[in-house]
């Protein structure tokens, strides 16, 4: 895949600097955005999960990620603060680990995509801390861009 140059990334200057991009021209619009990650987990592990002693691993990974998608200005230094209308978290025990699905939602002059991976990436991480006293194995994989909608760039929609 060719890098584009400097001049094509929006958070860059003219000088080359970071910057945070100026949204304020934009028209606010609905968009949502839908990021997955994977967890690759023992079958040991997966048959645990009911009977973790610090609790639901999959229901905390929900709220982890929930949190972590309203946050995400916080730890992303170029990303616009928020007004989430809606974000779902979803974390389902599927063949070889825990599948991770987040969903966000704003209208607003600025896509939630990061909101979203923020969401997935945390909800991951959370899983991996609840069972990492089973296993130092765990892996988690393909923390990405499912779908979104709204905004200047238009739709997407991973295949």
């Amino acid at each position: 895949m060719t890098e584009p140059a400097q001049s094509e990334l929006s958070h860059f200057d003219a000088s080359g600097n970071a910057s945070m991009v100026d949204v304020s021209a934009k028209v606010p619009t609905r968009r949502s955005a839908t990021a997955s990650a994977f967890v690759a987990l023992s079958d040991a592990v997966l048959a645990a999960l009911p009977h973790n002693p610090k609790g639901n691993p999959l229901e905390v990974a929900r709220f982890a990620g929930l949190q972590a998608a309203k946050r995400t200005s916080e730890l992303i230094p170029m990303c616009h603060p928020l007004t989430l209308t809606h974000i779902d978290v979803k974390a389902d025990v599927v063949p070889g680990g825990v599948q991770i699905t987040a969903t966000a939602a704003t209208v607003g002059p600025t896509g939630v995509e990061m909101e979203a991976l923020t969401a997935a990436a945390v909800a991951a991480l959370t899983v991996y801390d609840m069972t990492k006293a089973l296993d130092k194995s765990i892996v988690i994989r393909h923390i990405r861009l499912e779908a979104k909608s709204g905004g200047k760039s238009g739709d997407f929609l991973r295949e």
